[in-house]
């Protein structure tokens, strides 16, 4: 009895032993990564694999696959473009008045709506789809505004990085594994009891891929749910100085006005962030455009979505290993290494012809994607201070969106002046190139000290 109790000792340390090293070793820890399973069904299943090819081939009947390709660019611009817009006041009022997560909760039920009411998408109706899809777009990566500025809060400056990239990892289980049962009653609809064969009429052959739809949405609810329950509330952390000016959106202005002011201020942090707008964008626009790009090339669906699997269950794994390579080598020199990748994946998406080589570019993608942005986050939320987490995120986010207008946008241009997307591919290159090398100006401890004294004056001035 007494070995056996022993044992089960050890196996329970070996267990917190695990979750220490991969940065989820606390409930709160546990319940905040969950998010990311929840709202990733969205960005894998409706931006990066269904929604794409359901898009050019439904939606968009009757067009030709390029134009329909430009409407779906523009479509992602648009989108990216309203939470740049929006993000930095709603980080604001979310830091003034202490209500990130219930700004997060309104995004998030705006988001299921509208992912839920694609499953009313039929052929020809691409506005509607556009409509939809820059609402769902919008929503998702708005509700990442204040999941992410939750992260100071709840891990220390030595759990960052771990934490960061576990949620990342944890996002790619749940959106992988949503689309593997998508793409498993899409390609055998039979099994699950659903119109299979031919003579099906136009509802039911689409019925699988907009069940697929109305599953991210119920999929995004319910896992968003131990969040709720397990983050508590951040603590309004207020300058002694700071009284309403107005109600809390004009207040939420001149704070606004304030912080971009500061985060001028520090130095390294806003550095970060300039670097992170270029890298990103190669990034974003990558993952946006790789299905709808495949699709242009007569590369068949089921390659597309089983090749997007691939991106997601080597996420997992190479996610982890970032965070971990980032506390032996540097989180700066770890991103260097994502950029240095994709870099050759840009070329080798140039170079692409067959469904061998989109595995392989999947492959490669799987293994830097999650690691590299995740790294990012822990990097830039390290060099900021706690208590305007909220806002710096919120500008963040702005540098985030404002990175997947770019991109796109360019994608689109190139298409039209060389009738290609290869080209398009391209010139991603560019943005690795120029974020790279602001990135190699920021000196990270120089910019956490700042972050760290900062947050020393405001418990000095308030007696704290």
């Amino acid at each position: 009895m007494e070995t056996t109790g022993k044992t089960a000792e050890g196996g329970a340390l070996e267990q917190r032993g695990l979750l220490n090293r991969i940065g989820l070793h606390r409930p709160e820890l546990r319940a905040w990564a969950m998010y990311d399973w929840a709202a990733s069904s969205v960005q894998t299943t409706v931006m990066v694999a269904v929604f794409p090819i359901y898009f050019i081939t439904v939606a968009a009947a009757g067009i030709d696959k390029t134009v329909a390709n430009q409407h779906l660019a523009t479509a992602n611009a648009i989108s990216v473009a309203i939470v740049a817009l929006l993000s930095p006041v709603l980080g604001a009022i979310a830091d003034y008045s202490g209500r990130k997560k219930q700004l997060l909760a309104m995004f998030l039920v705006v988001g299921v709506v509208s992912t839920a009411g694609m499953f009313f998408i039929d052929a020809g109706e691409l506005r509607l789809a556009e409509i939809l899809y820059v609402l769902a777009m919008s929503s998702v990566a708005g509700s990442y505004v204040f999941y992410e500025s939750l992260l100071p809060h709840i891990a220390s400056e030595s759990e960052m990085d771990r934490v960061s990239t576990a949620g990342y990892a944890i996002g790619y289980t749940g959106g992988g594994v949503l689309l593997a049962l998508n793409l498993a009653w899409i390609q055998k609809p039979e099994w699950f009891g659903l119109p299979s064969g031919s003579g099906l009429t136009s509802d039911e052959a689409t019925l699988p891929v907009r069940l697929a739809f109305l599953s991210v949405a119920v999929w995004w609810l319910i896992f968003s749910i131990p969040l709720f329950r397990g983050v508590r509330e951040p603590p309004r952390m207020l300058e002694r100085d700071e009284t309403p000016r107005g109600g809390v959106v004009r207040h939420a202005f001149v704070r606004l006005g304030e912080t971009f002011h500061e985060l001028r201020g520090y130095r390294h942090a806003f550095l970060m962030l300039l670097a992170f707008l270029f890298y990103n964008d190669g990034i974003s626009t990558i993952q946006k455009m790789a299905a709808s790009y495949a699709k242009e090339l007569q590369i068949a669906d089921s390659v597309i979505i089983s090749a997007i699997l691939i991106v997601q269950f080597l996420g997992i794994p190479f996610s982890f290993l970032f965070g971990m390579l980032a506390g032996r080598i540097g989180t700066k020199r770890a991103i260097f290494l994502g950029l240095l990748v994709y870099t050759g994946i840009s070329i080798l998406g140039y170079r692409m012809t067959t469904a061998a080589h989109f595995y392989v570019l999947a492959a490669l993608v799987g293994m830097v994607q999650g690691g590299t942005q995740a790294l990012s986050r822990s990097l830039f939320a390290n060099m900021i201070p706690r208590h305007k987490s909220g806002e710096f995120f919120g500008f963040f986010s702005v540098f985030n969106k404002f990175a997947g207008i770019f991109g796109p946008l360019l994608f689109a241009l190139v298409i039209g002046r060389t009738g290609s997307s290869r080209y398009g591919i391209l010139s991603i290159i560019a943005f690795f190139a120029l974020g790279g090398l602001l990135l190699t100006f920021v000196n990270v401890r120089i910019g956490e000290q700042a972050a760290r004294e900062a947050e020393r004056r405001l418990v000095t001035d308030t007696g704290g």
